[in-house]
């Protein structure tokens, strides 16, 4: 990658983080890469384009950099747990400010609807890994949808970004909140044969259209 194009990426991310839609300008891009303007629509055609490029660069950084810890997960309560620190790193770094600018824009602008979309499906194939692995044995598996239910604890902790803002103690008291719900499902793991049988059956009855 040339050093204009990553100054660009960069610049583009720093300013959706910093000053978010409102803000978003290729003046203000390119004033914060210290390059011509111009050159945003010769690298990247468009100003949303470029935003795309820059969120796609992020989220693949930031992946790549929890791949091991989710991999060394190994109950939902971990998981969950986990997804405290990412959520408390990924704040600290303006990436889920960042995110949240972009949900916003993306209401109106196709591009950054799918610089959003893929951010969430990458974030969603890692925590999905997780909750196969994690429920694979477990009665509940037979109702649990892993894909939605990674779906869930992305959106969930996505929208607490927006929740801190107004009230930081009811964010905190969620959190808390979905470690205990994690923690039933390792009480289910732990029944005995007899009782599991019984759960099965109830969850497969529950489970019917």
């Amino acid at each position: 990658m040339s050093d204009t194009r990553a100054r660009l990426l960069a610049a583009a991310a720093a300013t959706l983080r910093d000053e978010g839609i409102a803000g978003l300008s290729a003046r203000t891009v390119a004033a914060r890469a210290e390059v011509n303007q111009a050159l945003i629509f010769y690298h990247y055609k468009t100003l949303p384009g470029l935003v795309d490029a820059a969120v796609r660069t992020s989220v693949e950084d930031s992946v790549a950099s929890y791949r091991a810890r989710f991999a060394a997960v190994g109950s939902l309560v971990e998981l969950l747990r986990v997804g405290r620190e990412l959520h408390e790193r990924e704040r600290s770094l303006g990436n889920v400010a960042m995110m949240a600018q972009l949900l916003a824009g993306a209401q109106r602008d196709p591009v950054l609807a799918g610089a959003a979309r893929h951010a969430m499906t990458r974030w969603n194939a890692e925590i999905e890994a997780v909750v196969r692995r994690v429920l694979a044995g477990s009665p509940l598996a037979e109702i649990a949808d892993p894909a939605g239910t990674a779906a869930a604890i992305s959106a969930g902790f996505l929208g607490l970004e927006l929740y801190e803002g107004v009230d930081a103690a009811g964010a905190t008291a969620a959190l808390d909140a979905l470690e205990r719900l994690g923690a039933l499902v390792e009480v289910v793991d732990d029944l005995g044969p007899v009782a599991r049988r019984a759960l099965r059956a109830k969850v497969r009855r529950l489970g019917r259209p």
